[in-house]
């Protein structure tokens, strides 16, 4: 069965065939950087590293690629109100880029402790101005853009398949309240390409126009295709970019180019609470950190990909400690399996291959993932392949290498997900005195020094766990 991937696009599942073989080239919409990355931006990008540590599996190179957006994006996304960063650096009395850099900070920080690997390339919009005014001259030249006195804005109706991703025809979208009805506009649905400024607007730039600054829309474009070429494999973004922002994509980008812009639309699903999507704008949303403070890194990145990336979820702590409970398990196998080894003198690695029973679990975690990333099944798989090994462990398993070699199998196939303990070579040498020094008073009985020394590590930002199998360590705080 060949990789199956839901396109938006075409609204069907169909075979994953890159532009090159062997290539991928991926773009992820990113932040627009006023504020705190949610829980639901932690969501999403969960998903794409998800999807990309799989292409990596199956042998693919992937060439990633995630912008910042640092200007541009106005309150309203139709091109309406005011600059967000702009709007938050005023109310914070600070200036935009040094809101924007705090903001990318932060970001990067917490993906770090969610494992999500960062893409190859991350620019920032304030960086790719010329090519976005380069793009926008080559919308007017070959007559799908046009002026007005506020900026250029692009013509939809010379575009015939404009509706196609959102499924909305023209004179649907004539009707739509989100649009702005400027009497200059040849059609509500034209978006902006550029934006004229007048002098107060903090950040602008000059162009054949005068001075001012890109639309939101463009910024992808121009940085998508500078660094992945004309035609991307893959461009992933939220449920909320299919209504305006990716149809405005690819309406300029084909425009402009006379190619297919995007071979594979992906979309990934909200995350709600209380059934309602997180929104900055009106206050509804929980920080990613918020949740990692309360739960643990490991714990909220395995909530996380729990669920299909096109399905909803709902935001809530009953969800919260099912997801704490299953990653527990597979982590207790880990180290069950490792203790077992260890006491038994087992070897390190293993030359041997996996089992027929490990690759059979191999071949349906396989399965799972090929046919659209379906990391509920994935995941259930983990479960019946760690079941597998901890039944090998209970009958005092004697063939040690085939136990390591079926083991290491487990650990690539749970690494596609992120799922692993904290590398004993990365864990402080402090802290690990101290874990040492708890784990000898636990076998001494010694339960007031192991408390204090579990409730100092808990005030450094690691959660202290005893199970049957062995002892594990959250990462709380980053």
């Amino acid at each position: 069965m060949p990789l199956m991937i839901y396109n938006t696009f075409t609204r069907k599942k169909e075979p994953f065939e890159p532009l090159t073989p062997g290539v991928v080239r991926m773009y992820t919409c990113g932040l627009t950087v006023y504020d705190y990355a949610h829980i639901g931006h932690a969501r999403t990008y969960s998903n794409w590293d998800v999807i990309k540590r799989y292409l990596q599996y199956k042998g693919y190179e992937v060439i990633h690629v995630q912008n910042f957006t640092d200007v541009g994006h106005l309150t309203d996304d139709a091109d309406q109100g005011e600059d967000k960063i702009i709007k938050r650096a005023r109310e914070r009395k600070v200036h935009p880029m040094e809101l924007a850099d705090y903001y990318i900070e932060e970001y990067l920080r917490v993906m770090d402790a969610l494992k999500i690997k960062r893409p190859n390339i991350m620019p920032r919009a304030t960086g790719h101005v010329p090519e976005m005014i380069e793009l926008v001259n080559k919308l007017i030249k070959k007559g799908f853009a046009y002026e007005t006195s506020r900026g250029i804005y692009f013509d939809v109706q010379k575009f015939p398949t404009y509706g196609k991703m959102s499924g909305l025809k023209l004179e649907e979208l004539k009707s739509d309240q989100r649009l702005e009805h400027d009497p200059e506009k040849h059609h509500p649905a034209d978006f902006a390409l550029w934006i004229k400024a007048d002098k107060s607007h903090i950040m602008q730039w000059p162009s054949p126009w005068g001075w001012g600054y890109p639309g939101w829309h463009i910024e992808c474009s121009a940085m998508s295709m500078k660094y992945l070429g004309e035609t991307l494999d893959i461009h992933g973004g939220g449920m909320d970019h299919i209504a305006l922002h990716h149809p405005n994509e690819r309406a300029q980008s084909e425009a402009a180019t006379g190619k297919q812009f995007v071979r594979y639309w992906m979309h990934s699903a909200f995350l709600t609470i209380d059934k309602e999507k997180m929104s900055k704008s009106t206050g509804k949303f929980i920080t990613a950190q918020e949740v990692i403070d309360r739960y643990g890194a490991e714990i909220t990145r395995f909530y996380l990909i729990s669920a299909h990336y096109r399905t909803t979820m709902d935001f809530s702590e009953q969800a919260m400690e099912q997801a704490r409970e299953g990653y527990l398990r597979l982590i207790g196998t880990m180290e069950a399996v490792e203790s077992y080894l260890q006491a038994n003198n087992g070897p390190l690695n293993a030359d041997l291959e996996p089992s027929e029973e490990a690759k059979k679990y191999q071949q349906q975690f396989e399965e799972a993932m090929d046919d659209d990333f379906n990391t509920p099944r994935a995941l259930a798989v983990l479960h019946q392949f760690s079941s597998f090994l901890n039944s090998k462990i209970k009958k005092k398993e004697e063939n040690l290498e085939q136990l390591r070699a079926d083991y290491q199998l487990f650990l690539t196939l749970a690494d596609v997900l992120a799922i692993n303990p904290q590398p004993n070579d990365k864990i402080d040498p402090y802290v690990k005195l101290l874990l040492n020094i708890r784990q000898e008073a636990r076998k001494n009985k010694n339960w007031e020094l192991a408390d204090s020394i579990r409730d100092e590590l808990q005030q450094m930002g690691i959660k202290v766990e005893d199970h049957p199998w062995g002892t594990i360590y959250l990462l709380t705080k980053i």
